[in-house]
């Protein structure tokens, strides 16, 4: 980024509130007829908004690649996923508060349900509750503590979700995912990509075997699905990069953990959007830059659900004037990336964005849609250019040049 590398940026009194709606971005849907999820909801505040800021589309990693919401995040936050590449195992574990070590191993885990002949019938074993989830992973921690040397250290997530720490010497995250992302077949096997990773993998299928024998009893949670392999990257710290005070408001872990990841402080731990709001407001004047995080939209898209993704974006919508009582010098609403029902997972699409603040437009942007956003002022740009449109409309940016 141009800003960091000609030391472009410069403290100010001004405050960013980032707000990002998961998944946001959607597709024309023929239930809706040939409408977005945005252009099918009611967006009163949004568009309001719309009419007196900017609006653009972005990128979130490359032209035709759908992002992870790791890679998503990173981009916005304005590291190059592509350089800066962090697994989801990592964010996972650094979201819900365990502490890795330099040579740990960290996979984000489904648990999953298997027939008789040992294929996936539901990835996401039917959505365990929480409560659920976590005695069975407490389960699998109590019955496998160590393989070959290599110490087990499991944490429930959310759900289905769970984490997995391979904590030893000379491991690598070098290996391949087990979750073929489809039915009616086997988890894969977890493939070394390179030498070093040859004993690594190893391991990962000893714990994998002993888990589905552990969990053979479980009615849905019989078997397991590993993603994600990675240790802990070391990256430029947000404050230290971009001369102010972080802070992130997420009730998932892993967006936690990308915080985390980036130096940002992550405050309380909320269950709803509602705590959220809550703990932004306790602390809005402690740091200089927020991001609050809205999941619900890609939940809605991944279970391709067009409908239940409008409530969730109407929802999101009702918050905006409570946002922006609190005064952010600029405001920005936007999407990690795209998770259109239509397709019913994470997308390539652009996403549409909007900043709002005395040096932002207006352009003649009417609502917030897909279809508007394209013929905004700032038109379509790379997801990690988005944090330098920010501090410079917040006054955190010096000429260039004399």
């Amino acid at each position: 980024m141009i800003l960091v590398e000609k030391d472009l940026i410069r403290r100010a009194d001004t405050k960013i509130l980032l707000f990002i709606l998961d998944g946001l971005g959607g597709l024309p849907h023929p239930e809706a007829g040939g409408k977005t999820e945005l252009e099918a909801a009611n967006t009163p505040n949004f568009d309001e908004l719309a009419k007196r800021s900017v609006l653009g589309l972005i990128i979130p990693v490359a032209q035709g690649v759908s992002p992870g919401s790791g890679p998503g995040h990173m981009a916005i936050f304005g590291y190059d996923p592509l350089k800066y590449e962090v697994g989801r195992g990592v964010l996972e574990s650094l979201g819900v508060g365990m502490e890795l070590m330099e040579t740990d191993v960290a996979a984000r885990g489904n648990f999953c349900t298997l027939d008789a002949e040992g294929n996936i019938v539901d990835r996401r074993a039917g959505r365990p509750s929480d409560e659920e989830g976590e005695r069975v992973t407490r389960k699998l921690a109590e019955a496998i503590r160590e393989i070959d040397g290599v110490q087990i250290i499991l944490k429930h997530v959310k759900g289905h979700r769970f984490v997995v720490v391979f904590r030893g010497e000379g491991l690598s995250g070098q290996v391949m995912e087990t979750d073929p992302q489809q039915t009616g077949v086997p988890p894969l096997f977890p493939i070394p990509q390179n030498r070093e990773a040859e004993r690594t993998a190893r391991v990962v299928w000893k714990f994998i075997q002993r888990a589905q024998e552990v969990l053979k009893d479980e009615p849905k949670l019989n078997g397991i699905l590993l993603r994600g392999f990675s240790r802990m990257p070391y990256l430029q710290p947000f404050g230290d990069r971009y001369k102010m005070r972080g802070a992130a408001v997420a009730a998932y872990p892993m967006y936690r953990g990308v915080a985390r990841v980036i130096g940002m402080d992550v405050l309380g731990n909320p269950e709803t959007f509602e705590e959220e709001v809550g703990i932004l407001k306790e602390h809005w004047d402690e740091y200089d830059f927020f991001f609050i995080h809205y999941k619900y939209t890609d939940e809605a898209g991944e279970d391709k659900d067009f409908w239940r993704k409008v409530r969730e974006i109407e929802r999101a919508d009702s918050f905006v004037p409570e946002l922006l009582k609190l005064k952010p010098d600029v405001f920005c609403v936007t999407g990690d990336h795209s998770t259109p029902a239509l397709l019913g997972k994470h997308s390539w699409h652009p996403v549409p964005f909007m900043i709002h603040g005395p040096y932002a437009g207006p352009d003649d942007c009417q609502k917030f849609t897909e279809r508007e956003a394209k013929h905004g002022y700032y038109g379509r740009i790379k997801a990690t250019d988005l944090m330098p449109l920010l501090l410079a409309n917040a006054g955190r940016t010096a000429k260039y040049g004399a």
